[in-house]
């Protein structure tokens, strides 16, 4: 067996006598180096330095394995690779490089999800865990974190938003889903692109419920009952999906026209608007006429139902004074006629302004009456 000492990848190609140690002589012994060596003499230093410090680890000495200095260029037998020690310390790094490749940390805000053989086999909670490598690998999955996905003009372009309605008008919404992971093995094994799969989900449910509306409640007074509805609708479509995820809560951020008609839209908005208002205006005032007119009817109504009465009582009353008349007439005609013929004077010249001059008195032909002043007939010129 030739002299071959330099270890386990050999000395460097010598043959003669003087062994493999180039080192002993200043021109390379009986092996020298090829002409090519002469380009790159690192190379061989370097593999050298890293033979002997690989004997030292191993137990060896660090001169003992050179060729011609030790003992007639012997093969190093009385130097062992392997030893003892050296079998301890490999066993212990490999020990110790298993242990960190099996002991992970899993934050107070994120678990992780376990791999036997590449299936699933447990949660990891937070704190110290450990996965046996290469048996088991693990993934980490942030919990508690809340992520938002984004529907509308500032997600994917500027007609992501646009939707129609069910009065058949075009409205740009624009909306954010905030979630978080509450089951992180269904999160990785059930859905392939997690966020991709709710952005489609809130972007259809959003559309389900606009098809569904008008245009008026969703710019005015809808948007918090439609949040709500939009946020059971993703969630339950998720839960039939087995996703694993929460919808913690929808941010709606704006409801309107699209950017080229707003302008137009905002005017019939505020014709509309006015137009109520007249309507409102118109309906005060009808209602005003109408009151007073049904309250003007209501009295004319009163004051003839008055009249009728009061003519019919009249109407009785002067024929029960007819009846008693012709009773007391039937008694006595004589006094009753005489009686009727006073009373009726009485009642005609009762209305009568006269002056009665008795010729007896004064001179004859009333010369020594006393003119006066016609006070009556002023005070009914002045009442007139």
């Amino acid at each position: 067996m030739s002299g071959n000492s330099g270890g386990p990848w050999g000395g460097g190609g010598s043959s003669g006598g003087g062994g493999g140690n180039r080192g002993n002589n200043g021109n390379g012994g009986g092996g020298g180096r090829r002409p090519e060596d002469n380009q790159i003499p690192e190379i061989d230093e370097l593999v050298k330095k890293g033979q002997e410090q690989l004997r030292v680890l191993m137990g060896g000495r660090g001169g003992g394995g050179r060729g011609g200095s030790g003992g007639g260029g012997g093969t190093g037998g009385g130097n062992p690779l392997f030893t003892k020690g050296g079998v301890a310390i490999g066993a212990a790094v490999a020990a110790l490089l298993w242990g960190y490749a099996s002991f992970y940390t899993v934050k107070t805000e994120e678990k992780s999800v376990e791999l036997f053989l590449g299936e699933f086999s447990a949660v990891g909670d937070p704190g110290l865990n450990f996965a046996p490598w290469p048996l088991v690998s693990y993934e980490i999955v942030p919990v508690s974190v809340e992520q938002t996905e984004s529907i509308g003009a500032g997600s994917r372009g500027n007609d992501a938003g646009l939707m129609l309605t069910g009065d058949e008008n075009i409205i740009d919404v624009d909306f954010q889903v905030v979630w978080n992971i509450t089951a992180p093995d269904q999160y990785l094994f059930n859905l392939r692109d997690p966020k991709a799969t709710i952005q489609a989900v809130s972007e259809s449910a959003m559309r389900e419920i606009i098809a569904q509306s008008e245009l008026a409640p969703i710019l005015n007074r809808d948007r918090g009952l439609i949040s709500q509805r939009l946020g059971e609708l993703i969630q339950s479509t998720l839960d039939s999906y087995g996703s694993g995820v929460n919808v913690v809560r929808i941010n709606f951020d704006g409801a309107d026209p699209p950017e080229p008609v707003k302008d137009a839209f905002r005017e019939v908005q505020s014709a509309g608007q006015e137009r109520d208002r007249l309507e409102k205006q118109a309906d005060a005032y009808a209602n005003r006429k109408l009151a007073s007119a049904r309250g003007q009817a209501a009295q004319t109504l009163e004051e003839a139902e008055a009249y009728r009465a009061q003519v019919v009582n009249e109407a009785q009353g002067e024929a029960s004074r007819f009846s008693a008349v012709l009773t007391e007439y039937e008694k006595a005609p004589e006094v009753t006629r005489k009686r009727l013929y006073l009373e009726t004077m009485e009642e005609v010249l009762g209305r009568v302004d006269k002056i009665i001059l008795d010729s007896s008195a004064g001179g004859a032909g009333g010369q020594d009456v006393v003119p006066y002043l016609p006070l009556n007939e002023i005070r009914r010129s002045g009442g007139n």
